[in-house]
């Protein structure tokens, strides 16, 4: 599969087998796919089949039967636990259908977290969750913990949280999921601005299909396979920027 270098994400031959009551099941298929900068790719297939497996290998959180994982080029495979660790934490966001958030902790604190994780101080972790509150309209709610937040609010909250270490790749796994039409709406509008200003390569797991075919492409996973059911023609993209500098 020919792909432009820039490609954000490359998978070539990545296959997922699990072993169940002694016999194997073939969960993905020599799957081979891209994201390239400042896109969005739908990847959307029935429950069951393996969207989120295919999420997690992508997200470097669970390991390929067999294949490739390339992340900015560089062959994820040949590294260390550390060193897939500190990829995950520098270069890769991620959204869950459920926001995740610390309860414990404020809107401003959770954004906080992963920055003071990934070496930021504090003073410059909080300028930064400031900026991206802002971005997403919750400057007011910056101090209220997430049972304060409405569930809109929870799963921006979770957005910002992900872009919060400037990744290049975003992984987001039905990030609209447990939302309402109307508020699901909104909440794909502000992700797919931050993505498009960003210039982000962003993949999205979803049932939602008319979300879907406002990305760039579709892609369907079916009998363990990667179909591309649309393709669009875009302008080559431009380089990844910054999220909120």
């Amino acid at each position: 599969m020919n792909r432009p270098a820039e490609s954000v994400l490359l998978l070539e031959g990545v296959t997922r087998t699990f072993t169940q009551a002694g016999s194997n099941l073939d969960v993905l298929r020599g799957i081979s796919l891209a994201v390239d900068p400042g896109e969005m790719v739908a990847l959307v297939g029935p429950s069951g089949a393996g969207k989120s497996t295919l999420l997690h290998i992508a997200g470097l959180l669970e390991p390929a039967s067999s294949g490739t994982v390339k992340i900015d080029g560089a062959d994820t495979s040949s590294m260390s636990d550390n060193e897939r660790t500190r990829l995950r934490l520098r270069r890769l966001g991620f959204v869950y259908q459920f926001h995740h958030l610390l309860p414990e902790f404020s809107a401003i604190e959770n954004v906080m977290l992963p920055q003071m994780i990934a070496g930021a101080g504090k003073r410059t972790a909080r300028l930064r969750a400031e900026r991206l509150l802002q971005m997403v309209g919750l400057t007011e709610r910056a101090t209220h913990r997430p049972a304060r937040l409405s569930g809109g609010e929870q799963q921006r909250v979770a957005i910002i949280r992900a872009l919060a270490n400037n990744p290049g790749l975003l992984l987001a796994d039905e990030p609209t999921g447990n939302l309402d039409p109307k508020t699901a709406a909104d909440v794909f509008d502000e992700l797919q601005k931050i993505v498009r200003d960003a210039g982000l390569a962003a993949f999205i797991a979803t049932h939602n299909l008319d979300l879907a075919k406002r990305m760039d492409r579709t892609l369907e996973l079916r009998d363990g396979t990667v179909v591309e059911v649309t393709a669009k023609t875009s302008p080559k993209p431009e380089p990844a920027r910054s999220v909120a500098q």
